[in-house]
C-alpha cells in the first residue's frame, strides 16, 4: 500500500482494539488515538510518520523532588549522586527512590529533565545526567551574587533494557542543600 494511512479515533466508552499485527489488545476509554500504517523495522519514506501503536503496558514515567534541605550525606558525598526524597510519579515503578536511579525496562528513546537548585552557595556547580556511569547531558549554575540558582537541562537519550540513569554532581558541592530540585523522565517511544 503506498502512502500513509492515518485514522483519528475519539471514543467516549471502552472499546477493545487489536494492536499492530494482531498483537496485544489496546483498551480505549474516552481517549483520542492516532493510528499510523507503518512498518517499525524500516525507515519512514516520504511523508510516513514511522509510528506504531503499542499497548498501554508501555507506560513509563517518573518525577521526583527534593523537599528537605539536608546537607549532603556521607553516601552522597562518596558517590556524588543527587538524591531525591519524594516521588511524585512512578508509573511502572522503574525509578528506585532509595538510590534515585531510573532503570530502563525496555529499549527505547527516553526524555529526561532536571533542575538542581544550589542554596546559599557561592561555588559553581556542574550537574550531569549519567547513563551507565557516563555523563551525557550537563548543566551549570555559577552566579556568585544570588542565594538560589538552578542547573537545568533536558534531552533525549537512547537506552537499552537495564540501563541506569541518575544525576551526579560533577563539580562543586551542595552545602546548604538542594531543596526544590527535580528529576523527571519518561519513555518517548520503544525501539
Amino acid at each position: 500500500m503506498s502512502g500513509t494511512r492515518l485514522a483519528l479515533l475519539c471514543l467516549m466508552g471502552p472499546l477493545l482494539v487489536r494492536g499492530q499485527n494482531d498483537t496485544e489488545p489496546i483498551v480505549l476509554e474516552g481517549k483520542c488515538l492516532v493510528v499510523c500504517d507503518s512498518t517499525p523495522t524500516t525507515e519512514p519514506a516520504g511523508n510516513a510518520l514511522g509510528m506504531s501503536v503499542r499497548s498501554g503496558n508501555g507506560r513509563i514515567a517518573f518525577s521526583a523532588v527534593r523537599n528537605n534541605n539536608h546537607e549532603p550525606s556521607e553516601m552522597s558525598n562518596r558517590t556524588m549522586t543527587i538524591y531525591f526524597d519524594q516521588v511524585l510519579v512512578n508509573v511502572g515503578s522503574h525509578f528506585d527512590p532509595a538510590r534515585s536511579v531510573f532503570v530502563a525496562p525496555r529499549k527505547g528513546v527516553y526524555s529526561f529533565s532536571f533542575n538542581v537548585v544550589k542554596v546559599y552557595n557561592r561555588q559553581t556547580i556542574q550537574v550531569s545526567l549519567v547513563l551507565n556511569g557516563w555523563p551525557v547531558i550537563s548543566a551549570f549554575a555559577g552566579d556568585q551574587d544570588v542565594t538560589r540558582e538552578a542547573a537545568t537541562n533536558a534531552g533525549l537519550v537512547m537506552m537499552e533494557r537495564g540501563d541506569k540513569a541518575y544525576l551526579k554532581l560533577e563539580r562543586g558541592n551542595l552545602m546548604g542543600g538542594w531543596k526544590y530540585s527535580t528529576f523527571s523522565g519518561f519513555l518517548v517511544f520503544p525501539s
